[in-house]
């Protein structure tokens, strides 16, 4: 009786240091997991990250053939495979020349992204009841938008108003500042606009993407501020013309880049979709560190 009584003693003990091994265990490989993941988490987010961003001055969805199909402009952006796109001259329900669609959102949905747009012209409804009618830039992105806001840009006269949609995409954790403008007719107003683009831009920290129609060539005298700061990912190219799309003979639409970010490749594309022909650029953001909210 009394061996078997130490024997029950002795297994209790073995059975007690057993069961806290496991838990130690079951702790120690709960807080490395933990660890592990949130390692994984900062080296997702601090590594360097691919990006194809696209400039697109898409006439209101009407090509130079007359014909109004905003799914061609749709099929175009799907087949590039770009992330952010940057969209000019998009209509709001602005009249019957594009069937008073909300022409942003129907791409956003067509394509199942993210979406903000800016109004750079704004009129009364015809009827009462009646959308406004609204005419300006568009941003689609497969990643949030995080923020956005519309800087009206100066003007000479009775021209017309311009933009610069300003936003700030969460990709993969890096905020990425990406903005969109179809700038002035004359290079006195494109001059002006182009410093106040600076300065806009000057106010965030990171990566910075400039796209847009800017209605002027690579060597006009406006343009020097751009080329000073930005990295033109067209500027090694002499084949980059996109405007007009019957005989491209101008370059006048760009996607500026920051130094912190790497141009791996470019590609003006080929359609008859608009008046302009898309431009994109397929690039890199190298990162230590990830990007925190504000910056």
């Amino acid at each position: 009786m009394v061996n078997r009584k130490k024997i029950n003693k002795k297994g209790s003990i073995r059975r007690g240091l057993f069961i806290f091994s496991i838990a130690c265990l079951i702790m120690y490989l709960t807080d490395l997991g933990n660890k592990t993941f949130a390692q994984e988490i900062n080296l997702e987010r601090g590594q360097s990250v691919n990006l194809k961003v696209m400039s697109y001055n898409i006439h209101h969805a009407e090509g130079v053939d007359g014909v109004l199909d905003l799914e061609r402009i749709a099929a175009i952006i799907e087949n590039s495979n770009a992330h952010i796109i940057g969209l000019q001259e998009v209509d709001n329900h602005w009249s019957d020349r594009s069937d008073f669609q909300d022409q942003a959102k129907w791409l956003a949905k067509r394509l199942g992204m993210f979406y903000t747009y800016a109004a750079n012209l704004d009129h009364d409804p015809l009827s009462d009841g009646d959308h406004r009618r609204q005419y300006g830039t568009a941003i689609l992105s497969k990643y949030p938008i995080i923020k956005s806001e519309n800087h009206f840009l100066s003007k000479i006269g009775n021209t017309e108003q311009r933009g610069l949609l300003d936003v700030t995409i969460n990709v993969k954790g890096n905020h990425v500042h990406f903005y969109n403008t179809h700038l002035a007719l004359t290079s006195a107003e494109r001059e002006i606009q182009i410093k106040e683009i600076i300065e806009i831009a000057n106010l965030s920290n990171g990566p910075k993407v400039i796209v847009g129609d800017l209605n002027a060539t690579p060597k006009s005298s406006e343009m020097k501020p751009m080329y000073s700061i930005y990295h033109d990912v067209f500027f090694e190219q002499t084949d980059a013309n996109t405007y007009p799309v019957e005989n491209p003979s101008k370059r006048i639409d760009y996607i500026f880049t920051s130094d912190d970010i790497e141009t791996v490749h470019t590609e003006v594309i080929e359609t008859f979709a608009s008046d302009h022909l898309p431009i994109t650029a397929e690039v890199v953001l190298e990162r230590e560190e990830p990007y925190f909210n504000g910056n």
